[in-house]
């Protein structure tokens, strides 16, 4: 069954009877301990928790809360954290990874290290999944953290990595809408020639198990009476499961304009690593870090 709400996401994940190890680098912060408290109350998790560990007990200690002394490793220094839990993943010892108080530049230098990181030889792409008020599903937002200028075949990888997850979150064959601002290719505008290639590869069956439309502007995407004024007929309008954004800055500031002012809820992870890493802001609540704790772990239910 399609999950269509982060309640249903939720609800998929604490019926699942499943729990997973969580590394969480430079764990010394309260909103992101207090996320991953709130999941191993759920049993969804079993922390490992880096970082300085007098600062990570008194957290705890504050939450009325403790983990065995084994499952706090003391490691201060943030660089360090961050390849001791990289680490663990690679020792077998995790199946997550998770930022907590350092720079997103320091823990992805951890990741990408050639020798000692994460990688698979996969592109790693951010996937953002928003709740938007008043729309009727779940749509992901992509890519707008980890790619700043996703070349033709980076956004291959894109599409490809959040098709994978929406297949997890049980979609046969998800809806993806390659963004620009106009519906006709230009060739004056890369974005639209990127988007009518990616049709193609999608029609000739180099991208498969989704739909892949573009170039087509957001109102068509996501509002079929705009489709239907603008006569754009597809699939896709008004169903869409994936917006792909043609650069880092549009999908980023696209996600946080829906945050500021629709009171979209937002999850996310980066994919295409060993492992789901969740890299949520560091000014993300408590309950967005959950979500994102939830929604890595929904798409690993069918791999364990």
């Amino acid at each position: 069954m399609e999950i269509k709400s982060f309640k249903e996401l939720t609800d998929r994940v604490e019926s699942s009877g499943k729990c997973f190890r969580v590394a969480v680098a430079s764990a010394g912060d309260r909103h992101t301990l207090e996320a991953v408290v709130a999941a191993k109350r759920k049993g969804i998790i079993s922390p490992v928790l880096v970082g300085d560990a007098g600062e990570i007990q008194s957290i705890l200690g504050s939450l009325n809360e403790s983990v065995p002394n084994e499952d706090i490793v003391n490691v201060p220094d943030p660089a360090e954290a961050a390849a001791k839990a990289v680490a663990l993943v690679n020792e077998g010892k995790a199946e997550l990874l998770m930022k907590g108080r350092l720079d997103t530049a320091v823990l992805l230098r951890a990741v990408v290290n050639p020798k000692t990181g994460l990688g698979t030889g996969k592109l790693m792409s951010m996937f953002l999944l928003a709740e938007i008020p008043g729309y009727h599903k779940l749509v992901s937002i992509i890519d707008g953290a980890m790619i700043p200028y996703p070349t033709l075949e980076q956004k291959k990888g894109i599409i490809e990595n959040a098709v994978n997850i929406f297949r997890e979150l049980g979609y046969d064959c998800p809806k993806v809408a390659l963004l620009a601002c106009i519906e006709k290719v230009n060739p004056k505008m890369p974005e639209t020639v990127d988007a009518a290639a990616l049709k193609q590869m999608n029609i000739s069956g180099e991208i498969g198990n989704c739909i892949v439309e573009g170039p087509i502007s957001y109102d068509c995407a996501m509002n079929p009476e705009s489709a239907r004024q603008k006569n754009y007929s597809s699939p896709v309008t008004g169903d869409c499961d994936i917006l792909v954004a043609p650069n880092i800055h549009a999908a980023n500031i696209m996600a946080k304009m829906l945050i500021t002012h629709t009171r979209t809820v937002t999850a996310g992870f980066v994919t295409g690593a060993k492992c789901p890493i969740i890299m949520s802001s560091r000014g993300s609540s408590p309950e967005e870090k959950l979500t994102s704790i939830e929604l890595a772990l929904a798409s690993m239910l069918g791999k364990k």
